[in-house]
């Protein structure tokens, strides 16, 4: 088998108890469903980036509203062509009320989520989450055009309690369907659908903004709420909870999986130890590098587009695209980062917990390096541009990091860790368009100054919450999900399997046990 489709379907000659299913085996459609997934979920996230440049009117805004465009360079070559305003009269602050405004109901419904996907299951919730935010997306135009400001912000909304399972759902599926040793490849995988959803997203929202019907922009939501509710009925009809409750699953991958994740055929689901968790410095780790990761990110997915047309005056067409470079730089580096994370672990040389500091160490000291350098480039187009994508792509390295390090301290309740971690990553990222749009909207400042300000504060961010996680973070199950610590009911037989899970003390949970 080549080097190439072992990167991908995880099959090497180590696996001598891996069955030879190679790339149809199911753990890999479910894993790309997944992708594809979280690709639409990042599609309704960033498109409305994009398309607000071109709703609104940038000549129109009056007086101290302006949307002030950079005039320290002294490159007048470069034209502001005002044929590509658009209907709303939206300052810079409330632009980023209405960025933002996604997230608020984004955000609320992480943890109630968490909870429930772990005592009903994920499939149903993500499916059909996904499915109200794809036909919110139609709505999106109307609610422009008859609601303003609030009857857009409130559609919006309403997407973003839609979108709110796609991240713990997601993760709590990756804990019952993928085996440790395939964690690192299959979680980038999956999560790397953010940056494939943007990459699509940003240059085609740029292209329908210009050439699409109904005035451009409407048809950016038209176009990828169609493809959402394609998706959101396909996952609902194709893909199941886990590998016990499918029906066609090889019975050999089944095994596999089952063992390798929970020494047993058999998988238990005790309740969630509350206070175990709120103890432990490993999720706190995790919590405090998601949420830097979470500021500095939507800092530059929301904030990028108009970085490019205020400052580095690309137009709309151009501006989707380019602004899209960075995230196929992230999507690139997470694919390639992810197998060196997992032949690093398999390869016994690194442990789990020095593997997640060193990769997670390049996903957020490099953007937040780079973000201080881009600061410092003035009026150089070329290299400003360069720096963000070189940074940005080197931010891929934390879903090999802290992203899927939930599955390594615990497989059982990873979907609820992420629940927890998510929502306070997004009510920081939240913030990041806020922030940004307030500090760039006063005109008697310099323009590249505001700016400069901006990416300051994302890199502090970005290094700060990445020291905190090398400080404190962990590799290894934690001590508090041990099967043999879950309540078994005594008159039952039991039989001890083999396969069992690593603590964090440095010993061996026992297999779980299974009634015979």
């Amino acid at each position: 088998m080549s080097a190439s489709k072992e990167a991908i379907c995880g099959s090497t000659e180590k696996d001598l108890e891996k069955p030879a299913l190679g790339c149809f085996a199911t753990r890999y459609f479910v894993t790309f469903m997944l992708f594809l997934g979280m690709a639409n979920a990042y599609v309704m996230r960033t498109n409305m980036s994009v398309a607000i440049v071109a709703m609104v009117n940038h000549t129109a805004i009056k007086s101290g509203e302006a949307e002030e465009y950079d005039d320290e360079c002294g490159d007048r070559d470069i034209p502001i062509d005002d044929s590509q305003d658009g209907e709303f009269v939206w300052s810079s602050a409330l632009q980023g009320y209405i960025l933002s405004s996604f997230f608020y109901g984004y955000v609320i419904t992480q943890i109630p989520f968490g909870i429930l996907a772990k005592k009903y299951g994920s499939m149903r919730f993500l499916g059909y989450g996904m499915l109200i935010n794809s036909v919110f997306a139609f709505l999106v135009p109307v609610a422009a055009r008859g609601g303003g400001v609030w009857g857009l912000c409130a559609v919006r909304f309403i997407q973003g309690l839609g979108e709110g399972p796609i991240v713990p759902c997601t993760h709590a599926m990756l804990a019952k369907w993928i085996p440790p040793n395939e964690r690192s490849r299959m979680g980038a995988a999956v999560y790397a659908g953010a940056q494939f959803g943007t990459i699509i997203s940003m240059p085609l929202s740029g292209l329908l903004a210009e050439y699409g019907f109904d005035g451009g922009w409407p048809s950016i939501f038209y176009v990828f709420g169609i493809v959402g509710t394609v998706w959101s009925i396909a996952f609902l009809i194709f893909v199941h909870e886990d590998p016990s409750s499918h029906p066609t699953i090889d019975e050999r991958e089944k095994k596999y999986i089952n063992d390798s994740l929970w020494g047993s055929d058999v998988v238990k689901s005790p309740p969630i130890p509350f206070k175990a968790i709120i103890k432990s410095l490993p999720f706190y780790a995790i919590l405090f590098a998601h949420m830097g990761h979470n500021y500095g990110y939507e800092t530059l997915m929301t904030e990028l587009p108009t970085y490019m047309k205020q400052v580095l005056r690309f137009s709309l067409k151009s501006n989707g695209l380019l602004s899209s470079l960075p995230y196929l730089a992230m999507w690139l580096f997470s694919m390639f980062i992810s197998v060196v994370a997992d032949w690093m672990i398999s390869s016994k040389r690194f442990s789990h917990t020095a593997t997640r500091k060193l990769i997670n160490s390049i996903g957020q000291y490099g953007p937040g390096i780079a973000l201080i350098a881009a600061s410092y480039t003035g009026c150089d187009r070329a290299l400003t541009l360069a720096i963000l994508t070189i940074g940005v792509g080197l931010n891929g390295g934390i879903y090999s990091g802290f992203k899927i390090n939930h599955l390594d301290l615990t497989p059982r309740f990873a979907g609820f860790l992420m629940s927890i971690t998510n929502c306070s990553a997004n009510l920081a990222g939240l913030l990041a368009p806020i922030a940004a749009g307030h500090l760039i909207s006063d005109p008697s400042k310099p323009m590249m100054g505001q700016w400069q300000i901006v990416f300051f504060i994302a890199a502090f961010v970005y290094i700060i919450c990445g020291t905190f996680y090398n400080i404190f973070g962990s590799g290894e199950r934690q001590f508090w999900d041990n099967p043999e610590e879950d309540e078994q009911k005594p008159a039952l037989q039991t039989t001890i399997t083999t396969s069992p899970p690593r603590l964090s003390n440095g010993s061996t949970a026992p297999a779980a046990i299974s009634s015979s």
